[in-house]
């Protein structure tokens, strides 16, 4: 296995969610409680992008045993275990080799940061394996969405702010909601675009339960109310009153992007230019969102 297809199975570009919500939950902190602890923060991260990668490397041997991966519809190139033939059981190894990462990083966490982190770390491991595996996996169903939002966008950053700060209060929990919008999101443009073959494989994701234009009004609902909340939270004191201009220059500057989703469609053949769009929607708001921390946290 070459480097190349290693971060392939782990789909590395998608990795910037977890990289967001952990930056996010960094400048919330700092923000909010005026100091970060550096240790447990840093393994947090660690362990998160342990987790997401291996995720994602478990999602990519289950579609490809599922048959949801398959030639006749696929036609994104970095699928290497369908277009180039890579035994499966490498994605396998990956997959078991990142989770037993985030184990091993999960209990220096623990020591550090307090024991709770195990039970967080037990259910991130579960929700990451049952995703898509086991004989009901969640990627098979119209939550997918709503677990993928509520894990890699809220309770990834519930932990690293409880990791930075050693608190936790319904604050933290409110701050998580745009993140997790944005998130449900992007994994909505992606069940979009598979709709085909997931329908071939008996899957029921969104976009199929819902039909196709109820999911994407979802995916710009999704988007839309990520930036209003972003603003509400700085007019109300929840996040930094700089937030609500970032907010706004943000939801400008991402509207192109969304009119380029709508114009392109979605489909196996749009997905990986679709994706880079919701990569860069998703670092718009990142970007604004972290430019009201920094601007409070500095002074302006």
């Amino acid at each position: 296995m070459t480097a190349r297809q290693f971060f392939s199975i782990v789909e590395i570009r998608t990795k910037l969610v977890s990289v967001s919500t952990f930056s996010l939950a960094a400048l919330y902190t700092l923000w909010r409680f005026g100091a970060l602890r550096a240790a447990p923060a840093i393994l947090c991260a660690a362990a998160a992008l342990a987790v997401d990668m291996g995720t994602t490397a478990f999602n990519s041997y289950f579609d490809f045993r599922r048959s949801v991966d398959a030639a006749p519809t696929n036609r994104e190139a970095d699928k290497v275990l369908v277009h180039e033939r890579l035994p499966a059981g490498q994605a396998l190894a990956v997959a078991l080799g990142c989770f037993a990462a985030a184990g091993a990083l999960g209990l220096a966490l623990a020591f550090v940061a307090g024991f709770w982190v195990i039970l967080f770390g037990i259910v991130g491991l579960a929700v990451g394996f049952f995703y898509s595996g086991g004989p009901k996996p969640i990627s098979r169903t119209p939550f997918g969405e709503l677990f993928a939002g509520g894990f890699l966008g809220s309770m990834l950053f519930l932990v690293a702010v409880r990791a930075g700060s050693g608190a936790m209060d319904w604050k933290v929990l409110a701050a998580s909601a745009p993140g997790a919008l944005i998130v449900a999101s992007i994994l909505a443009a992606n069940n979009l675009c598979d709709i085909e073959g997931d329908r071939a494989a008996g899957r029921r994701t969104l976009p199929i339960a819902l039909g196709k234009a109820r999911a994407e009004a979802f995916l710009y609902g999704c988007g839309s109310f990520a930036f209003m909340l972003t603003a509400l939270f700085g007019l109300t004191g929840l996040y930094p009153a700089w937030s609500a201009v970032g907010a706004g220059v943000g939801a400008l500057a991402a509207l192109p992007s969304y009119r380029a989703l709508a114009r392109r469609g979605f489909s196996h053949r749009t997905k990986s230019a679709t994706m880079r769009t919701m990569m860069r929607i998703l670092l718009i708001w990142s970007a604004c969102a972290a430019a009201g921390f920094v601007a409070a946290i500095a002074g302006a």
